[in-house]
């Protein structure tokens, strides 16, 4: 990660509100998972990708989170500050709107953290016949490519490429997605070149992403708004290591999470409570479903191949 983050008091969050105020030309509601959060931002182009990425909840709504995207010469690139207590963060000098994404993402799992038994998950979530699948990874490992290879087929659905909220009821854990269209790279088509149609037309800004709605490559009844997991997959890239898939005990796969952060870079408060909380869901988590770990050093396509005859496999014995 390249931004860093403060966490500042509800009196410093006032003083800075009405510091960017006067830059402040656009502001957006947006429904994230029952979150109503608020953009405010003199950007048109963070404005308009925002209101491509997320669902629109009417302006009457109070907001439970706000993000201010603003610019501040006084200020270093790439700077969050952060009010935990009105849930305010202001994002300064970013030009990455994957990180602005995310962070709105991160803002409204702090409400429903603290507040609902609502759990972040930075990984991709997809649903073969009714059966969840969740797929972590460290950056590089093949989660977005692996994630798209998997959904060329028909029968798997997705509720989240990159971040969805999971909750637990009695012995399911249900995952849930709030992204109305997904942020993906314009190599993703010389991977996988069934998604060429759709990176041909999308518009790529200067990180070379783009909002799309993977729809028009996989066909509107394939997005689904949650499932209940059943298995859980890790990537790893490892070359050393010459096993290709293996199934890990929850103890283990908890301690994998717990040294990397849970795959998420993006919390805004990693407090000991928190950290607490977030454990306490994973350890669940592991308890109830089968957890894999499949390692990605081949190509794509011999890597794909692996993971989906462990789906196969697993979903068998589930």
């Amino acid at each position: 990660m390249a931004y860093s983050v403060r966490l500042i008091s509800i009196e410093e969050k006032a003083a800075l509100a009405e510091r960017y105020a006067p830059e402040v030309k656009h502001e957006v509601k947006s429904e994230i998972y029952g979150c109503c959060v608020k953009l405010l931002t003199g950007s048109a182009e963070v404005k308009d990708r925002w209101e491509e990425n997320f669902y629109f909840i009417s302006s009457s709504i109070r907001s439970h989170a706000r993000l201010y995207v603003v610019y501040d010469s006084d200020l270093g690139d790439d700077q969050v500050l952060y009010d935990p207590l009105s849930k305010t963060a202001f994002l300064v000098n970013f030009s990455y709107y994957g990180w602005i994404k995310s962070l709105a993402l991160s803002a409204a799992g702090d409400v429903l953290e603290d507040n609902h038994g609502i759990f972040s998950v930075h990984g991709a979530c997809l649903d073969l016949r009714g059966r969840g699948i969740c797929i972590l990874g460290g950056s590089g490992a093949g989660k977005t490519t692996h994630t798209y290879g998997l959904l060329r087929s028909p029968e798997t659905r997705v509720v989240s490429d990159d971040w969805f909220f999971a909750r637990i009821y009695g012995d399911d854990v249900l995952a849930y997605g709030s992204e109305k269209n997904f942020y993906i790279r314009a190599e993703l088509s010389q991977i996988w070149k069934e998604f060429s149609g759709l990176i041909d037309k999308a518009e790529f800004d200067e990180e070379g992403r783009a909002v799309v709605d993977i729809r028009l490559a996989i066909g509107k009844g394939r997005i689904l708004p949650l499932t209940t997991l059943s298995m859980v997959i890790i990537l790893k890239r490892d070359p050393e290591d010459e096993v290709i898939t293996r199934r890990l005990e929850p103890a283990e796969a908890l301690k994998i999470l717990e040294e990397s952060g849970y795959y998420n870079p993006h919390f805004l408060v990693k407090s000991e409570f928190k950290r607490d909380l977030r454990s306490s869901f994973f350890r669940t988590l592991f308890s109830r479903v089968p957890v894999f770990v499949v390692n990605t050093t081949g190509t794509p396509e011999e890597s794909q191949r692996a993971i989906g005859k462990l789906i196969t496999e697993g979903l068998r014995q589930v």
